[in-house]
């Protein structure tokens, strides 16, 4: 009872407001982010509901509430989460994003595929592609061939230092990509910005991935609206840079406009 002699709130799945808001903070805290979506979904009650909980620990500065979710206090430009915290997070986005990216591949292609969860899905979604040449600098998307070996498929594994986000990067990462040739590059980001483009937390990830760039001949960004308006520590790419950018449908309409204003092509993945 509260000092009106009311009940405590409750939502549909039975819990009290203050039990749930104590186990979104625990959440957070333990994989950086959340989304508003997967909080509806675990406790079963409205977007409304879930959002006034993000209100309220935003105002206590247990969390930062974001668009679309929220994030831990922890987490700053330089905060780079790990590949398991980011992988359940926005996972039918990323399908979608990953299937609708898949259909510019063609046989006989030399791609790269940058390190990620939504390249990781990616990489799935190649499996049927034939005589394929990939080079990644993610050893997840590399598995991923591996477990399906094909005689008409060769994947290059370049190496370097791992990074939370379980990317190869540094010199010896950006020294292999210096030689290479790639028809199609296909790119995640930990932020999207219309003026600041492509970022990482990441400086030798930031570094590895313009090698990318630099080797290929046209580069396809793949990345759900949940990181539209984050920025990271360091750009590695601005528009000019960039062909195509394949997002989904959660895209609000305001940001939409900001990256065709760009001139990079958008996609919407449905």
């Amino acid at each position: 009872m509260n000092a009106a002699g009311a009940e405590p709130p409750r939502g549909r799945g039975g819990q009290l407001a203050a039990q749930r808001q104590a186990t979104i903070v625990a959440e957070v805290n333990s994989r950086g982010a959340i989304t508003v979506a997967e909080l509806v979904d675990r406790f079963g009650v409205s977007d409304m509901t879930i959002r006034r909980d993000l209100d309220a620990l935003d105002s206590s500065g247990l969390l930062h509430k974001v668009h679309g979710g929220a994030t831990s206090v922890g987490l700053r430009s330089a905060h780079e989460p790990g590949f398991d915290a980011k992988l359940t997070q926005e996972s039918a986005a990323k399908q979608a994003i990953a299937a609708e990216a898949a259909t510019r591949v063609q046989p006989d292609s030399a791609i790269g595929i940058g390190a990620g969860t939504t390249t990781y899905a990616l990489a799935r979604q190649l499996l049927r592609v034939e005589n394929l040449t990939v080079v990644t600098n993610s050893a997840r998307i590399a598995d991923v061939f591996h477990g399906n070996a094909r005689s008409d498929r060769t994947v290059v594994l370049i190496g370097g230092i791992r990074t939370p986000s379980d990317a190869l990067v540094g010199p010896i990462a950006t020294a292999a990509l210096a030689s290479l040739h790639l028809d199609l590059l296909f790119l995640g980001a930990h932020g999207v910005d219309a003026e600041h483009g492509l970022s990482t937390p990441n400086l030798m990830e930031a570094e590895t991935n313009r090698s990318f760039i630099a080797a290929s001949r046209e580069i396809v960004v793949v990345a759900d609206h949940t990181k539209w308006g984050t920025i990271g520590l360091s750009t590695f790419a601005t528009w000019s840079d960039l062909d195509v950018i394949v997002t989904d449908n959660g895209l609000s309409t305001a940001a939409r406009k900001a990256m065709r204003d760009t001139g990079c092509d958008l996609v919407i993945a449905s």
